[in-house]
């Protein structure tokens, strides 16, 4: 492209993408009370990271359109994504930080200073973003705060992302990091046996599925070391059922729209994203499967206290078998954890579950929740009840800071002090 022509597109791009900052800040100011429910925390500073986020989106679109940037669109997006809101934090004092990579998986690692004589915890964590966003720059922070506050080795790690990789290759390159700590916990002063893996939303998807990959292979290792804990921040485990209700009830509640979670688990899963209706209809299921399932997953287990205006059971959709075709590997455990096994569940470490009132995923972790207690696995649950998915992202970021948020923070942080 001649280099006037790049010139003028690019400004007009921005220009436009400016344009559509400002429109955007507008409507999101004036955004329904409909869609933001009364009870939800910081409804002005929400809008505003909304509005950024469908600025970048936007942006994004355009730039590729013009062929200004290389790539699928979801890389351009993700590229502005890291630019726009992967604020750069300085290295916090007492941490040592160093970029490493664990058998082929890049990964950065924070060590508390000064070295403890004896072996610390260990902590994985898997960042959020749909398997499709989200890097260790951008929970770079998160990291640090963790490692310095809980007094934990931390290793963040940057697994492949859709649309490039699909399932498993996520999960692949967290067992990977996880087995490859475990057996080098030594080299970081970490006690083997008080590893934690954990993550947020998609992360939090990825720490359930290490604990049943790594729980089966103790019994083919008995010398490898069970997990201590799992720590899940609204973690999303099923690609079932959309009809339950925290996905009625915050259907449109930013960050996380209905639609927008089956569009992150297609692209995980294999790219068909044009299913995305059929999948929120329930379609992808065979009629005999989805009742089977109705013992794990199903309104009727969430707790009275979350089924704001009462829950209607979704009647039986007409299966499209070609959407049950190539969606059946989304009922592997590893990738709807909620589905795997009551022995398998039996056997997954304790666990803390962290859950918001205005969150689609809301009701994943409390199934999952009673799931692990009913298989008398012991669980420790923070939920936020104003609340919505992301929260904990903006635990410290100036303006944006949500005090819940924080609080959920030091929560988990108590949490990790007490293994």
């Amino acid at each position: 492209m001649d280099v006037a022509v790049w010139a003028v597109s690019m400004a007009l791009a921005l220009g436009l993408g400016l344009l559509l900052l400002l429109i955007t800040g507008v409507i999101c100011t004036v955004y329904s009370d409909s869609v933001l429910p009364p009870g939800i925390q910081g409804p002005g500073k929400l809008r505003l990271i909304y509005a950024v986020q469908v600025t970048i989106a936007v942006l994004g679109n355009i730039v590729h359109s013009l062929g200004l940037g290389s790539g699928s669109q979801l890389a351009v997006i993700r590229y502005l994504r890291g630019k726009m809101l992967g604020t750069t934090h300085k290295k916090a004092a007492g941490l040592e930080i160093t970029d490493e990579v664990f058998d082929g998986v890049p990964v950065r690692v924070y060590r508390p200073l000064p070295r403890a004589a004896g072996r610390r915890r260990g902590v994985l964590y898997f960042h959020g973003g749909g398997w499709v966003f989200g890097s260790i720059n951008e929970y770079d922070h998160l990291c640090q705060y963790i490692a310095r506050e809980s007094g934990s080795v931390v290793v963040s790690v940057e697994y492949r992302l859709a649309p490039e990789h699909r399932y498993p290759a996520q999960l692949d390159d967290c067992l990977t990091a996880t087995l490859h700590f475990i057996r080098t916990a030594a080299d970081y002063t970490v006690d083997n046996s008080r590893i934690v893996v954990s993550g947020d939303s998609a992360g939090g998807n990825l720490t359930a599925a290490v604990c049943l990959r790594v729980s089966g292979l103790e019994q083919e290792s008995p010398e490898l070391p069970p997990l201590r804990a799992q720590v899940m921040i609204y973690p999303a485990l099923q690609m079932v059922d959309f009809t339950l209700p925290s996905y009625r009830q915050n259907q449109c509640v930013p960050l996380l729209f209905r639609t927008r979670m089956a569009f992150f688990y297609l692209h995980y899963l294999n790219g068909e994203v044009s299913l995305g209706e059929e999948v929120v209809d329930g379609q992808h299921l065979p009629l005999e499967l989805r009742a089977a399932y109705r013992k794990w997953i199903n309104g009727d287990l969430i707790p009275d206290q979350f089924k704001a205006g009462g829950h209607r059971p979704s009647p039986p959709q007409t299966p499209d078998n070609e959407a049950v075709d190539l969606l059946k590997r989304s009922l592997e455990p590893t990738f709807s954890p909620l589905l795997a096994s009551d022995a398998a569940i039996s056997k997954m470490p304790p666990a803390y579950i962290l859950t918001c009132q205005f969150d689609v995923l809301r009701d994943d972790g409390l199934l999952f929740k009673k799931r692990l207690e009913d298989n008398g696995v012991p669980v420790s649950w923070h939920h936020i009840p104003d609340g919505f998915h992301g929260i904990v992202s903006f635990f410290d970021n100036g303006y944006l800071t949500f005090p819940s948020g924080k609080l959920a923070v030091d929560n988990i942080v108590a949490f990790l002090k007490d293994i």
